[in-house]
């Protein structure tokens, strides 16, 4: 039965998942990097960015996990690219380069159409201007029975918790503090939801916590 799973996703101790001031050249927001500590020296980082070495070990594990066994992904807009309004930039096909690291059909949630984008590696985006239902049904439909996994950001995290259509998060607690930027659960209720605790593993970079139904 397919799952939708958040896996790998990184929040500061103060529960923000990206920092302020987004920009081009800042994608993550001011102090956003730091929250992806944990993941950017692992193997697995390393192998998907064509790198040689990388740690090994729990911090790596939940790496591959946060990107395997899934049939579809969910984007949000920010998560593809900084445009907003309609796309007068044809060009632009996300923030990854010929391949990204989805390999996957890959759903972006935008108000404007757009046809579908095919890359490299067997990621196609497709362009969903229906809502996140649509989104979700969409992908489901895409993964042939293999979890959907709700990539991000936190805007689109929130709508999809708020509607009770999340069943498993996998987040990363690194040990940065923002301030400001965008906030995970503010005005969500996780107990009230139906989530609770199932995994905790703390390392020298990150507290993994898994929350599930």
């Amino acid at each position: 039965m397919t799952r939708v799973i958040v896996s790998g996703f990184s929040l500061s101790i103060d529960g923000f998942g990206a920092g302020p001031e987004q920009s081009l050249e800042n994608p993550l927001g001011k102090g956003g990097k730091e929250l992806h500590t944990w993941m950017l020296g692992t193997r697995f980082f390393k192998q998907m960015i064509g790198a040689d070495g990388g740690s090994e070990g729990i911090d790596n594990d939940y790496a591959v996990r946060s990107m395997s066994g899934f049939g579809a992904f969910i984007l949000g807009r920010n998560m593809f690219g900084p445009i907003r309004d309609e796309w007068p930039d044809q060009a632009w096909k996300g923030w990854w380069g010929d391949n990204p690291p989805y390999h996957a059909p890959t759903f972006i949630l935008t108000h404007y159409p757009r046809e579908p984008i095919e890359m490299d590696g067997g990621t196609t985006f497709h362009f969903v201007t229906e809502g996140i239902e649509a989104a979700l049904e969409k992908a489901k439909a895409a993964a042939q029975g293999k979890n959907v996994k709700i990539g991000g950001g936190v805007s689109t995290v929130r709508q999809y918790l708020a509607a009770g259509l999340i069943d498993e998060l996998h987040l990363v607690i690194s040990p940065v503090i923002l301030g400001r930027g965008e906030a995970m659960f503010t005005g969500i209720d996780l107990p009230s939801l139906g989530y609770a605790v199932t995994e905790q593993v703390t390392t020298e970079t990150a507290l993994h916590v898994v929350l599930a139904k």
